[in-house]
């Protein structure tokens, strides 16, 4: 696999100490390569407090979360920007009993998956699909929209 075709930029801002950023790059190249070739994506890795600050400038909601994609639009070969709560990675890392690398893959999957325009809220289950495909040819546990999905289940 070349690594000649990434185009995926990764910024660690606050980012908590311990985190394997040599892992964390090479899954953002190989999701580049495999998930958007071609294309271009930047993933911010912060805090739960400047998450809180993006989604309540950009989307008026008063609270963390995991993950917050921007899409550019009209322009094919750059997809967007997302951010992810390195801090809230740790924390479902632990409840789903797996590091919080692959934490932060699953929320750079997910990310990247709506940064192509996909929206589970509204697809009939196309972006679940999708994001289960990648999560197996990628190696990874349970997904957003499939924990989500089980934890209705269970209830």
């Amino acid at each position: 696999m070349s690594s000649s075709g990434s185009r995926a930029s990764l910024i660690f801002r606050n980012a908590p100490r311990g985190l394997d950023r040599k892992q964390i790059r090479e899954f953002a190249k190989r999701l580049s390569i495999l998930v958007a070739p071609g294309c271009g994506f930047t993933v911010l890795i912060t805090n739960d407090k400047e998450l809180h600050r993006l989604n309540e400038a950009f989307l008026k909601k008063d609270y963390a979360t995991d993950v917050l994609s921007f899409p550019v639009k009209g322009d094919e070969s750059e997809l967007g920007e997302m951010a992810i709560s390195a801090q809230r990675a740790r924390i479902q890392g632990m409840e789903f009993r797996h590091s919080v690398e692959n934490e932060i893959a699953i929320l750079m999957l997910h990310g990247l998956l709506h940064l192509q325009g996909m929206d589970h809220a509204n697809d009939r289950g196309k972006m679940r699909r999708t994001e289960a495909k990648w999560r197996t040819d990628l190696s990874l546990p349970h997904g957003l929209i499939e924990r989500a999905t089980l934890k209705r289940a269970t209830r």
